[in-house]
């Protein structure tokens, strides 16, 4: 098995990973919201976590995309799929300048930064062909 090979089925793999934290991170988000808790380390460590399994799936993606020597001709709709999840990467860090905000602004920020990076990445892969969120 070659190290393009190891690489893509880590990234494919991964993506699993990213489903698990972004539903255990709106399940947080969401118990902190109508329970009316302090946005404390809970609801922090599973948006910290959600955020970082999004940023290693970017990170694996891109490294894949190294090793294959950039984006091959006749490939380019790749380039559709590594535009929008880098926004979504980016989008994932927003909830940051919310910090000190009230508690109930806060878990809203987190929970519109969770579903538009959700929306990102299904839209990211979407973009390749034959290729859904859910596809083995």
């Amino acid at each position: 098995m070659d190290i393009q090979n190891i690489l893509f089925q880590a990234h494919s793999g991964v993506r699993w990973l990213v489903v698990l934290a972004t539903v255990v991170a709106i399940i947080a988000i969401l118990i902190g919201l109508f329970q009316n808790r302090p946005y404390d380390g809970f609801a922090k460590r599973f948006m910290s976590i959600f955020v970082r399994a999004v940023e290693i799936q970017w990170l694996l993606g891109l490294i894949t995309l190294l090793a294959m020597g950039g984006v091959p001709t006749g490939l380019e709709y790749r380039w559709g799929h590594v535009a929008l999840m880098t926004v979504a990467v980016v989008v994932a860090h927003l909830d940051m300048p919310f910090r000190r905000r009230p508690d109930n602004v806060r878990y809203m920020v987190s929970l519109a930064v969770i579903i538009v990076t959700l929306v990102l990445v299904y839209a990211g892969v979407a973009a390749l062909p034959g290729r859904s969120l859910f596809s083995m």
